[in-house]
């Protein structure tokens, strides 16, 4: 039997949110192995790490990588693309060493049906199914911002309350001493105070931040650069 390691990945959002749970992910995986003739090496886990972050950076995630690199499994096995990487780019780059090194990668829920790249197909499949996702992260980025830029255009909360603004519902309401506040920061760099200099400034002159904690050479540039947005 040809050696193989089980990914499972969950954030910390979708463990609260969906009920995503390394246990039912390992069963799965675990299922599909021993229907394909394959040796669980290892189960790898990586437990509240955010698919953003690349897979060498996850404790877990470069201990896989590891054991790829020393040549202890011939197989990686994870439940969905998105469990092990961040983008179209980083999964098509790390397939084609796995597939150079003879290391084939299975994906288990690929809409009802298993993808293995250890065959031309596979690989074709993994190819548009990487490019597909990328395209769809896109859409919600471009959806997200643009609905941001909505609300912020109508006034309205979009977030956590901005320096300069008290919310009321929905809706943003001036606050006239961080307002005024805001009108010094604006001339102090005109004037061509640096960043550090307002902070140590606003400090001096007891004007609270937002949360009461201390002020920032980049607290004052956020805050300035969302006044020019």
């Amino acid at each position: 039997m040809e050696r193989a390691v089980c990914y499972v990945r969950v954030s910390t959002q979708e463990q609260a949110s969906m009920g995503v749970s390394l246990e039912a992910q390992e069963e799965r995986l675990r299922a599909y192995c021993s229907m394909q003739g394959l040796e669980v090496a290892a189960v790898i886990r990586d437990e509240g790490i955010s698919g953003s972050r690349p897979l060498g950076s996850r404790p877990g995630g470069s201990e896989l990588l590891r054991m790829v690199a020393r040549r202890e499994v011939k197989h990686v096995v994870a439940l969905k693309l998105d469990r092990l990487f961040r983008n179209a780019a980083d999964a098509l780059a790390q397939t084609e060493a796995w597939d150079k090194a003879g290391v084939g990668l299975h994906l288990v829920d690929m809409g009802g049906q298993a993808l293995n790249t250890s065959s031309a197909m596979g690989r074709m499949m993994l190819t548009m199914l990487a490019g597909f996702a990328e395209f769809e992260r896109a859409l919600i980025a471009e959806r997200t911002a643009a609905a941001l830029s909505h609300k912020k255009a109508r006034g309205q909360a979009y977030g956590p309350t901005p320096f300069g603004f008290d919310r009321q519902g929905d809706q943003l309401v001036p606050n006239e001493d961080e307002q005024e506040a805001l009108d010094m920061m604006r001339r102090w760099r005109e004037a061509g105070a640096s960043l550090r200099e307002i902070a140590r400034r606003l400090t001096e002159a007891g004007i609270p931040t937002k949360r009461g904690g201390a002020w920032y050479a980049g607290t004052i540039r956020y805050m300035l650069e969302q006044e020019a947005a």
